[in-house]
């Protein structure tokens, strides 16, 4: 039965995926940005749904249940991720509205007048995505293994949820993202709810107890700092989640998507009441302990699946939970594997290795990328041995060192190409010296030492170098303040 309705979830899913694409021009602006009609309905919930993930379900809890009071760091993020699209939010859309851009790289490298720039922001963005990616695809393999008592393997778990995610992003794109992000959505944040409130209860008697018997068997657990995570790691991880909330570009692409600038500023509005369903998800996390011991957990991971299987439910509410975490999964692993794509063909592919590019060849160079990125992600997933939130804040590392070069396009004129080249180029250099060579200083993320690198770079070199034409940077500090509606 578990399966039934986890296959019967997949079935609805993929067709709702396909179907979203029919009829549709094959053009590449359709296939990465929906022809920019999507509205205020559908975008709430391909941003929640971008957003949210098996890091969600899985790794939220993990940390709740391992960690205890640093999961914390999550709402902190949540709350607050949007902030800064608040300020170039609508500076994007209005750019891409007269300028045809579709990816967050061709903003940019117009803005520095660099082909090498672009190129250099797609092998950054590739990078990450694929750890993103693996992220969702272990996640999902995870639910199916121990919902199924181990009838499917771990392998086969992310090759089922790879193939059907695989299918409907080649036929629809963004538009067949969008789409299943909404049935996904309400999906997760019903059973996100359900879960958080109905765990505590049947485990601890209710929530309240549940914390008065955490500060009872162990009273650091709910205070951030050492063993779980120190200040300097807690807040530096709140930072660079933050700063680089937005920087993803399969995030910052969708104020492309939006039929208007009020609908962009309107999803931004209400997104934070989508980000709330992360509160009863850490409660599942906090639900575990003393219930399940670590001894039994190959990785913390696995809580939720786990807790579950310790109830004895019926075979339908454990098909139910485990669809609802393949959604939470799929719902960012779709538009993720299609940004990854799209990046690769419309600031690597066409600035380096075919400028002339046709609109019918970008779209068939993009679903060929799609499944190559989705193939490299599957191997990750299944042989690399980083827990989810491992791989969320490695690759959050990376991402935000796009902060200084949109931070210049927007509000710097006297920032230059050789500036921002060597800056991104000095960031992820450092970024990856300190994620995977040695430890960062004072405990503070990675990420963050490479941004200041990466920010004094920038500053230095382009004050050193010839500025660009004046009218041309102007344009993108006037015209991106100017509403086009």
């Amino acid at each position: 039965m578990v399966l039934f309705i986890v296959f019967l979830y997949l079935v609805i899913v993929l067709f709702m995926g396909i179907r979203a694409g029919l009829n549709k021009e094959n053009s590449i602006e359709e296939y990465v940005a929906a022809s920019r009609s999507l509205n205020l309905f559908v975008m709430y919930f391909l941003m929640g749904g971008a957003i949210f993930s098996a890091f969600a379900f899985l790794g939220g809890p993990g940390w709740a249940y391992s960690k205890g009071a640093a999961s914390f760091y999550i709402l902190a993020y949540c709350a607050m991720g949007l902030v800064p699209w608040l300020i170039w939010g609508p500076r994007a859309y209005r750019m891409g509205h007269r300028y045809n851009y579709v990816t967050q790289a061709e903003l940019i490298s117009d803005r520095f007048e660099s082909k090498t720039l672009s190129a250099l922001m797609a092998i950054v963005s590739i990078l990450a995505f694929i750890q993103y990616i693996a992220l969702q695809l272990k996640g999902m393999a995870y639910v199916l293994n121990v919902t199924t008592d181990g009838l499917i393997p771990f392998w086969l778990g992310a090759l089922i949820a790879y193939g059907v995610v695989l299918v409907y992003v080649l036929t629809s794109g963004v538009r067949g993202v969008a789409w299943t992000n909404v049935l996904q959505g309400l999906f997760m944040m019903i059973m996100a709810w359900t879960l958080g409130l109905w765990l505590p209860f049947k485990f601890h008697g209710g929530i309240a107890p549940m914390f008065k018997k955490i500060i009872e068997s162990n009273p650091t657990h709910l205070l951030v700092g050492k063993p779980q995570m120190s200040w300097a790691a807690f807040s530096s991880a709140i930072l660079v989640s933050v700063l680089g909330f937005t920087m993803w570009p399969h995030l910052f692409m969708k104020a492309y998507t939006t039929k208007s600038e009020k609908t962009l500023k309107q999803t931004i509005t209400l997104y934070p009441t989508f980000a709330i369903f992360m509160v009863p998800v850490l409660f599942i996390g906090f639900a575990g302990i003393g219930v399940v011991s670590k001894e039994s957990l190959q990785t913390a991971d696995q809580i939720l699946p786990i807790m579950l299987t310790k109830l004895g439910l019926p075979p339908v509410i454990m098909g139910l939970v485990a669809a609802a975490t393949l959604a939470a999964a799929m719902s960012s692993s779709d538009t993720i594997t299609h940004g990854a794509a799209s990046v690769y063909t419309l600031d690597f592919h066409k600035k380096v290795i075919n400028r002339n590019l046709t609109d019918r060849q970008a779209v068939v160079v993009t679903r060929i990328a799609v499944i190559v990125f989705c193939s490299v992600a599957y191997y990750i997933a299944v042989f690399g041995a980083k827990s989810l939130v491992a791989l969320l804040l490695g690759a959050y590392g990376s991402i935000v060192q796009f902060f200084p070069l949109v931070a210049a396009t927007f509000f710097w004129p006297r920032a230059t190409k050789q500036g921002a080249i060597l800056g991104l180029i000095t960031g992820v250099i450092v970024n990856f010296y300190f994620s995977a060579v040695t430890t960062p200083p004072f405990e503070i993320h990675a990420g963050i030492w490479g941004l200041l690198a990466n920010t004094i770079v920038l500053i230095i070199v382009s004050l050193l170098t010839s500025p660009h034409n004046e009218e041309h940077v102007m344009k993108f500090v006037i015209e991106s303040q100017v509403p086009v509606d």
